[in-house]
């Protein structure tokens, strides 16, 4: 059955409270012995008696005084010297040690103490008392029982006017609270009356939030910062990054100013692995990333346009919509699209063409999820449109596994931080799916129907057991998953790895045999259009050839008739002595040129 409220009594409503105290001992009653009982006594023999030959033990139980332990902070300054020298000054530590290590008194404690030193120091590589004998081994618990999950507890949206629950982070220390992002999503279609905070939850009170964050424009994304648990940052609908540190209390302690922040709704935030610990960067679908240090939050320090032609021109950029970086790989991001693209980005380029490293390309829809495998970085996981993909940065061309296409959306998606095999998604008709490809690649291992509306957002606690879903109507889901799921099982990493590495040569050969194949077809065509040309050729010569033989006897006899007519003219006596004789054209041999025929 589900909780839905917990009625808390008051300490004032228990009544007077009890108080024990010390005091002497007091005879109530007192019965003295009755001699005529004794009469009635009858003596019975024989009398048969058991006898145990082991010795006879008692078992006693004591409850020890409670050991209670305090953690306590110490503060390591330097000192041990003189209240006339001031440690901060060089010159003046300089001048004091001189002079005590001219002092006999100083070299004779040295000496002593330098023997005593040499001998903890040789008893210390002797032998390693703090060794541990089995530290190399791994615990790894072998489970047959069935995979489940159970809901541990719901935190509804406390307000009247219900909000999509859009994004959720777990608090980096031992993970008691967690922080919820609520907004509406549906472009100029919000409520009238919809609250802009989001809250701050405890996982042992769902009642009410803990802390009730205040900004100025719903937030879309939210997240703790992993070295400083009080600070977050938040990404808003009205493209603004805010800043919170709790210890301030609900308001934003830092605002990006509205010039140079995002034009359209920040869809995703993540700290950078920094020094100070307060670099941060933020995506949005007006196709910018956008580097941030909260201590200047008046501007970002840098930013890269997502034009996968390399131009950096801002109509051309893809809208960013998941973001993904990983500590262990600093100079690298990746971001995924709302054209379905992830664009692998590097962070220390210097130049636009540089900073596009390569694109992976597979989905028909916006990216919603976008993260690296803990366990191999190079493998990572997208979700998007109605299928969930890993891929290996070895294989562009196509992801190296994926699952089915469902019926429904997927929303968002997330790996297990504890076994490299298993990961959740999310989808439109309430269900979240719990993916073990070890255990089954066609179908998820767990389907549950965590709520009747849609869910938005995921996110798995550090130890992988517990697991938060949102939804459509602001509830967040808090399940508990079975031991098989969140307990890294035998031989389970090198598994994962052979499948990665065997799923990845497989997709190279594919992508090779697919190149080869449209090279062929390539060479087809080119070979047909060369034909064609050459047959077109061929005809356009031909008849090039004739119209010039006709072009040129035509000519040749034109000129011919002017010749004979000129002839006619100058010699008529010639043509009387040939009265008799026919002029004719074409001889019967084929040759050109007129022919005198005989009379008769």
């Amino acid at each position: 059955m589900e909780i839905v409220y917990v009625y808390v009594k008051k300490r004032s409503e228990f009544g007077k409270q009890c108080s024990f105290s010390d005091r002497q001992a007091e005879l109530n009653i007192d019965i003295p012995p009755n001699p005529e009982l004794a009469e009635q006594f009858v003596e019975r023999n024989p009398v048969d008696t058991g006898i145990q030959c082991s010795v006879s033990m008692s078992e006693h139980e004591a409850n020890t005084e409670r050991f209670e332990m305090e953690t306590r902070g110490v503060n390591h300054v330097e000192g041990g010297w003189p209240k006339d020298v001031n440690p901060q000054e060089l010159e003046q530590t300089i001048r004091f040690r001189k002079k005590v290590e001219k002092d006999e008194n100083y070299i004779n404690a040295i000496t002593q103490l330098g023997s005593i030193m040499e001998h903890c120091i040789k008893q210390n590589n002797a032998i390693d008392i703090y060794q541990e004998y089995f530290d190399d081994e791994e615990a790894v618990e072998v489970t047959e029982e069935a995979p489940s999950a159970k809901t541990i507890n719901v935190f509804r949206d406390p307000q009247e006017v219900k909000r999509t629950a859009t994004h959720l982070s777990w608090h980096p220390d031992g993970n008691r609270k967690l922080a919820v992002a609520y907004s509406c999503l549906n472009f100029q279609r919000a409520p009238l009356g919809m609250s802009h905070e989001s809250y701050i939850w405890d996982l042992e009170n769902p009642n009410k939030p803990e802390i009730t964050l205040k900004p100025s424009s719903p937030l879309v994304t939210l997240e703790y910062n992993p070295k400083d648990a009080h600070v977050l940052i938040g990404g808003c609908y009205n493209g603004q990054i805010a800043c919170w540190d709790t210890r301030k209390g609900s308001l934003v302690a830092e605002l990006s100013t509205i010039e140079f922040s995002h034009r359209d709704p920040v869809y995703g935030t993540i700290w950078l692995q920094s020094k100070t610990g307060t670099e941060c960067f933020s995506a949005s679908t007006d196709g910018q990333v956008m580097w941030w240090d909260i201590r200047k939050m008046s501007e970002p320090t840098e930013v890269v346009v997502m034009d996968i032609s390399r131009k950096e021109q801002l109509e051309n950029a893809l809208g960013a919509i998941s973001l993904e970086f990983e500590s262990t790989l600093p100079t690298k991001f990746m971001v995924g699209t709302e054209q379905g693209i992830v664009i692998s980005c590097n962070r220390k380029a210097k130049t636009p063409a540089e900073k596009i490293v390569c694109t992976f390309g597979g989905h028909h829809g916006p990216i919603y999820a976008l993260q690296r495998n803990p366990f191999y970085p190079k493998n990572f996981l997208t979700v998007g449109d109605w299928t969930a993909r890993i891929w290996s940065e070895d294989s562009r061309e196509s992801s190296i596994m994926w699952t089915k296409y469902h019926m429904a959306y997927l929303t968002d998606g997330a790996w297990s931080p504890t076994r490299p095999a298993v990961f959740f998604t999310t989808k439109m008709d309430g269900t979240l799916d719990i993916w073990d490809f070890v255990f089954k690649q066609c179908d998820p291992a767990l389907s549950l129907k965590v709520c009747d509306e849609a869910l938005f957002c995921l996110r798995v606690q550090d130890s992988g057991c517990l697991v938060a879903c949102g939804s459509q109507l602001g509830t967040t889901t808090l399940l508990e998953v079975s031991s098989g799921l969140s307990t890294l099982q035998r031989n389970e990493k090198n598994i994962a790895s052979s499948i990665f590495e065997r799923e990845t040569r497989r997709e190279k050969l594919l992508e090779a045999r697919h190149r080869e194949m449209r090279l062929k077809e390539r060479g087809r065509a080119e070979g047909k259009d060369e034909d064609q040309n050459y047959d077109e050729l061929a005809v356009d010569l031909d008849q090039l050839v004739s119209k010039a033989e006709e072009e040129f006897f035509d000519i040749v006899f034109a000129e011919l008739r002017k010749k004979e007519a000129e002839a006619m003219q100058k010699k008529p006596e010639t043509v009387g002595a040939l009265a008799g004789a026919r002029v004719g054209w074409g001889p019967p041999d084929g040759s050109q040129g007129p022919r005198v025929l005989p009379a008769g």
